[in-house]
C-alpha cells in the first residue's frame, strides 16, 4: 500500500505489461510464474487503458480479472473494471493530479 500525490505523466490503451522484479519473486515464491513481459490485449492483467503516475511504477488501470478488485493482488497500482477505466481516460488528461489516501 502507498499514498501520496502524484500527476498523470501519460496514458496508453491496451498497455504492455512488464511485472516489477519483486513482484516476478514474490509470485515464483508461490509457485505463479510470471512473464518478463506481455503485449496489450485482452490478455494482459493491466486491463483496457492504464493512467501512469509520475515517476512510479504505478498505474490507474483496468483489469482482466474483474473479481479481484477490492483485494490485494498487485504491487500497490489502481485496479477499476475495463469499462470504468476506459470512462476515466477520456475524461482526464496528462498533468491532472491524484492523491492516493
Amino acid at each position: 500500500e502507498w499514498s501520496g500525490t502524484h500527476k498523470i505523466t501519460s496514458k496508453r490503451e491496451w498497455p504492455d505489461w512488464r511485472p516489477p522484479a519483486q513482484m516476478i519473486k514474490r509470485e515464483a515464491a508461490k509457485g505463479r510464474y510470471l512473464p518478463t513481459y506481455l503485449a496489450g490485449g485482452a490478455e494482459n492483467p493491466l486491463g483496457a487503458r492504464a493512467l501512469y503516475l509520475g515517476t512510479t511504477e504505478y498505474r490507474i488501470h483496468g483489469t482482466n480479472q474483474p473479481w479481484t478488485i477490492g483485494g490485494a493482488v498487485s504491487s500497490g497500482c489502481i485496479r477499476m473494471r475495463n469499462e470504468d477505466v476506459v470512462d476515466l481516460y477520456e475524461r482526464v488528461n496528462v498533468g491532472t493530479t491524484v492523491e492516493v489516501i
